[in-house]
């Protein structure tokens, strides 16, 4: 998903965190493109409050990072054969700029990006966690419900039933028709509760999402015609992603809008036959007892 062209393309135009340059690294054998890595030059660099904690000797310090911090999947195809040409490229790269570090973020521990730079000095440090559930043979809702254990399947269809009750409704819509204005404000009241102010940035989150066309699914919840979740969900060819969402947890009913938001997009997984689920980051307790996994994230930089 996150090295589509659409989503490049729109987080060129609309970047949701200060960029201070471009570059796209294309490694070809002969005239044959075999590996491809978007690169982001940033001043601050640091947006979830975890690179610094890993690299506190980076902090404020200009630094060229492959994917963008809204990516949690980075990766380059072919990685033992290009990984060293492409390195070198980023180190030069990263000199022309001025900057002082270069390097990959959210590389997930174990792949083959993460055994390859390894294998090329870089050791690799924990910046935090991605969720994932495996979809593969979950036929409907029900299918998925009966794969959790007791508890957390009936606080789920418990919390179905008071949602009704409480007279919420769900829509998914494309993007062109989402209320993108309502959705930032949910995002802002989100990201306050966790310290991520900024990640969604006012001026520039609507029109990103709606780049995004029709790779974008956004979910939205509302109790009496009112806002309380929304999320906006991204797929590619296996994927469904729940990329990001807002809620509002001061809602009328004993309801939680959050796991209504979980529960639709559980199903709408289902109905376009993706085979994985990926819970994004954050949100452990919650995730694990909902039946995703912890993908560890790491960083693997170099001092230019």
């Amino acid at each position: 998903m996150f090295y589509e062209h659409a989503y490049l393309r729109a987080y060129e135009q609309t970047p949701l965190t200060d960029i201070d340059a471009f570059a796209y690294f294309v490694v070809r054998d002969g005239e044959k493109p075999v590996a491809v890595t978007p690169a982001y030059l940033q001043t601050a660099a640091d947006p979830l409050h975890c690179l610094y904690t890993a690299y506190p000797e980076a902090r404020d310090q200009p630094a060229l990072l492959s994917h963008t911090w809204h990516c949690y999947d980075a990766h380059v195809p072919a990685t033992t054969e290009v990984l060293p040409r492409l390195l070198d490229a980023m180190v030069r790269t990263a000199s022309v700029f001025r900057a002082r570090w270069c390097g990959f973020v959210n590389v997930q521990r174990g792949s083959a990006l993460s055994q390859s730079l390894r294998a090329n000095g870089l050791p690799a440090r924990h910046l935090l966690d991605r969720w994932t559930a495996d979809l593969g043979g979950v036929t409907d809702y029900e299918h998925y419900l009966a794969r959790l254990n007791q508890r957390a399947r009936a606080n789920l269809r418990r919390n179905e039933r008071r949602s009704r009750e409480a007279g919420v409704t769900i829509d998914v819509v494309g993007v062109e028709h989402a209320a993108l204005d309502e959705f930032l404000l949910l995002c802002t009241k989100t990201a306050s509760r966790f310290e991520n102010n900024g990640f969604h940035p006012d001026l520039t989150f609507a029109a990103f999402v709606r780049g995004l066309g029709d790779l974008a699914h956004v979910i939205e919840v509302r109790q009496h015609d009112k806002l309380v979740a929304a999320g906006v969900c991204l797929t590619d060819s296996t994927r469904f992603h729940t990329w990001t969402c807002g809620i509002d947890y001061a809602v009328d009913g004993n309801y939680s809008p959050y796991g209504v938001l979980f529960a639709e997009s559980v199903k709408l997984a289902v109905r376009l036959g993706k085979r994985v689920l990926e819970g994004g980051l954050g949100n452990g307790v919650f995730n694990r007892r909902h039946g995703l996994s912890p993908r560890p994230l790491d960083a693997a930089l170099i001092r230019t």
